[in-house]
């Protein structure tokens, strides 16, 4: 028994216990913990116990990530201890809100944002799709984790409707571009992990250090116009195809909740150079799943991921660039050696010529009115499993205002 209700089976029991930003009609945004399928005021229950923190009333969760993991580590042991205490039944119900009584936030603000591409099935089809006769990975991708620099401004969280971008795209009978909405509009299902303490610039973060600046984990969707993309991204890489919405889960699942999720990763060859590797280049045991208007499409294993969390961390500071509290890191598109588990609608259409049915329909590419949502579980003590929640995200025409 414990102070509050949870389900039996949810993957939000106190294993998990999830950080987000939420707000009741007429309050001000304020941090909150998942619990089963009700919120607790976080704020509302330390001052109650008479050790009040400023961070947990702030309307992000920056101010508390920026403690650092003793910080996080005292907060989330507290939290278990209490609620654990059964003695304490039926005092918490002033602290709970139904999750249909709240709104969610984007829980942090989000400083930079960087997007790798560090899943090698997702990097074959592609280069097999968007090169073909060419070598499907270039040189340097089992040497480095590639990235690029995204646009933190236009992180969003889950729920929040998708306007379909326009853009320049190359004529199907011509090389010269056409202007207009794009019809190769896709997604990317793909883990991201939040700064908590910044680091300096000028000191790389080895791969050790990783769980000293890292706070948690976040469900990412990174949309993608792949037409807008296919004619921009030669030399210099992705722009406005990947600028116009990347969306989040509303819940930081803490690092803390993923002891029991982390694995070796798979073999790496040839062997990464010296600040690549080490035994903290671990990864993750993630089972998500990616549905297209309610239907079930995929399901991306990210144990299969290439390059680690810690990896890609250690590339992203070693040439001397510092990380912020709020920075965002995403892993790329999550895909799977099977069809079934590709994390993209282009994988898994090959390239538009190879439709699924959706809804009774056949489809390749995202139309207006189409939700996806990305959902995920990771193991947790016991058979506890740990939930992500979702990122969801409909699409929407472009406004005749927007111009």
């Amino acid at each position: 028994m414990t102070a509050v209700d949870i389900p039996a089976g949810s993957p939000f029991g106190l294993d998990n216990l999830p950080y987000g930003v939420f707000s009741t009609p007429g309050t001000a945004p304020r941090v909150g913990v998942r619990v089963g399928d009700r919120v607790l005021d976080l704020a509302a229950l330390f001052e109650d116990l008479e050790i009040p923190d400023p961070a947990l009333s702030a309307d992000s969760l920056g101010p508390f990530m920026a403690q650092g993991p003793a910080r996080w580590a005292e907060v989330r042991d507290r939290l278990q201890d209490e609620l654990a205490g059964h003695s304490r039944r039926g005092e918490f119900g002033q602290f709970l809100h139904t999750l249909d009584r709240v709104h969610l936030h984007l829980p942090f603000r989000v400083g930079d944002y960087v997007d790798f591409y560090a899943n090698e099935h997702h990097a074959r089809n592609l280069g097999a799709i968007l090169r073909p006769g060419s070598a499907a990975l270039h040189p340097n991708w089992k040497y480095l984790p590639v990235g690029y620099h995204g646009r933190a401004g236009t992180v969003v969280v889950s729920g929040t409707e998708v306007v379909r971008p326009s853009g320049q795209r190359r004529g199907i009978e011509t090389d010269m571009p056409t202007f207009g909405p794009s019809q190769r509009l896709d997604i990317e299902a793909e883990v991201g992990f939040v700064v908590g303490v910044p680091s300096r610039r000028g000191v790389p973060i080895p791969l050790g250090d990783f769980d000293a600046h890292v706070f948690g984990a976040v469900l990412v969707d990174d949309w993608s116009a792949r037409d807008i993309q296919a004619w921009e991204y030669v030399p210099l890489g992705p722009f406005l195809g990947k600028s116009f919405a990347t969306s989040i889960s509303a819940w930081v699942v803490p690092m803390g909740a993923l002891e029991h999720a982390r694995i070796a990763q798979p073999p790496q060859d040839p062997e990464p150079l010296p600040y690549l590797r080490g035994d903290r280049a671990w990864g993750l045991d993630l089972a998500m799943e990616v549905s297209w208007n309610g239907q079930v499409v995929s399901r991306p294993p990210y144990a299969q991921m290439y390059w680690s969390p810690a990896q890609m961390l250690a590339h992203l500071t070693v040439g001397g660039a510092s990380v912020r509290t709020g920075d965002l890191f995403a892993s790329g598109t999550v895909s799977g050696a099977e069809r079934s588990q590709c994390g993209s609608l282009i994988e898994l259409t090959w390239g538009g010529t190879e439709p699924v049915t959706v809804g009774g329909r056949p489809s390749t590419f995202l139309e207006d009115g189409d939700e996806v949502v990305i959902a995920a579980t990771a193991p947790g003590p016991g058979d506890a499993r740990i939930g992500f929640g979702e990122v969801r995200g409909r699409v929407i025409g472009r406004p005749e205002t927007a111009g």
